[in-house]
Formats: structure tokens, C-alpha cells, sequence
């Protein structure tokens, strides 16, 4: 496996030209992405139709640049978003890409990246324990995919889980089944609660036996270190991407988290508690998730890159270091103004994880 991850840009969010400019130039071929992580301009709500026309965008790019037809990579590709960019980030998207072997692998622990996909949950599931237990087994699919063999070695899970609609509710009192909340918009607080309580139970962080219904949005103190969460009405399962560290990749990108809590998030290429890469590293610097620094921030505008931040103020980050299980506005992610590194920030409860890619090699993304 070698596995790579791109950045790119987006005006709208069916616009998917930085992408065509990738494949157009050669620097990965369209039947190698096995996964799209990004933010859009919506409102991260129930109605945000921005994420399902971003996905399709994509789709469209990918099976017309590839020989996988729209079907087959809406079953295999997952493609995440997060709605809302609000004076804090730039719309954007993190392609990964896995093609065969460049060369053998070292022995040494480089970045790995698989995905899965769950059933179809039914209405009455969501938000409850089985939801948690389908998305651990999603979980688990997709850290064997990528061929990790430590938890030790996991260093970021997404999540991406429905929601509920008025028509799914009442499909499922049709059958006499209740719902977890007749509320659409809170239902989507319980579905991110519940995949984050299944990444746990995946990883080992957390006892399968002790996630109930009664813990779920209620008992904080259970909770992952490696999980972010998304929901939305695009979709009734889980689709999962994990990213990590395996000896069998021979990708020149080597993941590296930063745990520490992260009271700083400056414009600049990483945060303040994660180290930059060494000075013979020459190359790409993704940060994954550090979390959200409070106090103020500015908005600039440099042509059409929207939503730089300028200043964040020193004060202490909400919330606790670990990924909670309950509770939130859904992932935000920053995009400073240089090109090659960016931030994502994920502002549910305060859950505070960063993690690096340091690049060995130069690549203009």
C-alpha cells in the first residue's frame, strides 16, 4: 500500500476543479482515492444540502476520470463532509489515495489509510446502543483495510452517520417502533455520540458492555481519543475512514499525533503543542483535528480563499482532551492562508487531537 493525502480547494461545493487539476497533472489517478474528508460552506443542519451536492461533485469526477462506474464508488469511496465555514476556515477538500507498491516495505511504521461501510440502520436504531455496535464493526473493517495492526498505531477515525428526518420517524411509528428523539436536529447529536462511543469499542478504548442506551449523551466520561464524528440525512449507515501507521506502506508520509492539549491555533503551518517536522523533512504538513481555541477571530479575504484566521486568542479551549460522547456543533476545520498545511478543527465538546503527516517529499498541492 502506498498511501498519499491531497489538498485542495473549493469555490462552491459542487466545484470540484482543484481535484480535475490534480488528476489532469498526474499527481494521483482517480481510481486510486479511496476516500474524500472536507468541509462545505452549508449550515451543518439537517437541511444542509451542501454536503450531498458536494458528494455527487465528486462522484461524478471520479467515475468519469476512472473506470469505476457512479454506482460502485457511492458503495466503496467514502466522501465526508462537514457543513459550515462561517468566518473561521475555507471551504476544502482532503483527498487519500491508495495504489499499489512503490517499492518494498521497510519495516518502518508509515501512514495507512482504510475505509468500510456499514448496513443500513433503520430509524429506531439510531442514537441507541445499536448504532454503536454497527459502527464498531465498521470500525473494525476498515483498521484491518488498512492494514494496522496496533491500536497503538490509530491515530484518527472519522465517522460519517445519518440522522433523522420527519419521514423516518414516521416510517418507523408505522411499525410500532419508537425513536430515540422526535427532535431532527437532535437526533444528529445522538448519531455522533453513538459513532463516537463505536470507534472506542473498536479501538479497546472503551468496554462494549458498558455502552447502553442509558450512557449515551449522559456518562462523559466514557469517551475515545482517536474519534470525530459527523451525521447527516445524506445517508441511513456508517461510512468510516481510518487513518494510521502500518510496516506494510511504503507511502513517504508518516503520521505522528500530537495528544497534548492545544490551547493555540495560529495561522501558521502547525499548532502550538505539535512539532514541526525536522528540517531535513522537506515537504507536506497536514494537521488532523486540534481543537477549538475560543476567544476571537478575524476574518480575511485574499482573493478567493475565504475564511483565513488571523488571530485566536491565547484563552484556555472548552471542554476536556478527549473525544466526548455526546454533544456538539459538528467538526469545524481552519485553513490558514499558506497552502500546503492546513488545520482542521473539530469544535464538538472540545475534543482536542492534532495530527501530523510530515511529507518526505515536495509536493505543490
Amino acid at each position: 500500500m502506498h498511501a498519499q493525502a491531497f489538498k485542495v480547494g473549493m469555490r462552491a461545493p459542487d466545484d470540484v476543479s482543484a481535484a480535475a487539476e490534480l488528476l489532469d497533472r498526474n499527481a494521483c489517478q482517480a481510481d486510486h482515492v479511496v476516500a474524500v474528508l472536507g468541509k462545505t460552506e452549508g449550515n451543518g443542519a439537517v437541511n444542509d444540502y451542501t454536503r450531498a451536492l458536494a458528494t455527487l461533485s465528486f462522484q461524478h469526477l471520479l467515475a468519469k476520470r476512472g473506470s469505476r462506474s457512479l454506482e460502485a464508488i457511492a458503495r466503496r469511496v467514502p466522501i465526508i463532509w462537514s457543513g459550515g465555514t462561517e468566518g473561521l476556515m475555507s471551504p476544502h477538500a482532503t483527498i487519500f489515495t491508495r495504489e499499489p507498491d512503490r517499492g518494498r516495505p521497510t519495516g518502518q511504521k508509515r501512514f495507512a489509510v482504510g475505509t468500510a461501510y456499514t448496513r443500513d440502520l433503520l430509524p429506531e436504531e439510531f442514537g441507541i446502543a445499536v448504532h454503536a455496535q454497527v459502527a464498531a464493526e465498521g470500525v473494525r473493517a476498515a483498521i484491518k483495510d488498512a492494514g494496522i495492526a496496533s491500536a497503538e498505531d490509530l491515530h484518527f477515525i472519522q465517522i460519517k452517520t445519518g440522522a433523522l428526518t420527519t419521514e423516518r420517524i414516521a416510517q418507523a411509528r408505522s411499525r410500532g417502533r419508537p425513536v430515540v428523539t422526535t427532535d431532527t436536529y437532535k437526533s444528529m447529536a445522538y448519531a455522533r455520540a453513538v459513532a463516537a462511543l463505536g470507534i472506542g469499542v473498536a479501538t479497546g478504548e472503551i468496554a462494549a458492555p458498558t455502552v447502553v442506551d442509558d450512557v449515551i449523551g449522559r456518562d462523559f466520561s466514557i469517551a475515545s481519543n482517536v474519534a470525530s464524528t459527523s451525521s447527516g440525512v445524506e445517508l441511513m449507515n456508517c461510512e468510516v475512514i481510518v487513518l494510521g501507521n502500518s510496516a506494510a506502506s511504503t507511502s513517504d508520509l508518516v503520521p505522528r499525533a500530537a495528544r497534548q492539549r492545544l490551547r493555540q491555533v495560529r495561522a501558521g503551518p502547525i499548532g502550538r503543542h505539535a512539532r514541526p517536522a525536522p528540517r531535513d523533512v522537506r515537504g507536506r504538513r497536514h494537521q488532523l483535528h486540534p481543537p477549538h481555541p475560543g476567544g476571537r477571530q478575524r476574518r480575511h479575504r485574499r482573493g478567493d480563499r475565504r475564511h483565513h484566521v488571523l488571530r485566536v486568542s491565547r484563552r484556555r479551549a472548552p471542554g476536556t482532551a478527549r473525544r466526548r460522547s455526546g454533544r456538539g456543533s459538528g467538526s469545524r476545520l481552519i485553513s490558514p492562508a499558506s497552502r500546503r498545511d492546513h488545520l482542521l478543527l473539530d469544535a464538538d465538546a472540545g475534543g482536542e487531537r492534532a495530527l501530523v503527516l510530515e511529507g518526505y517529499r515536495r509536493r505543490i498541492l
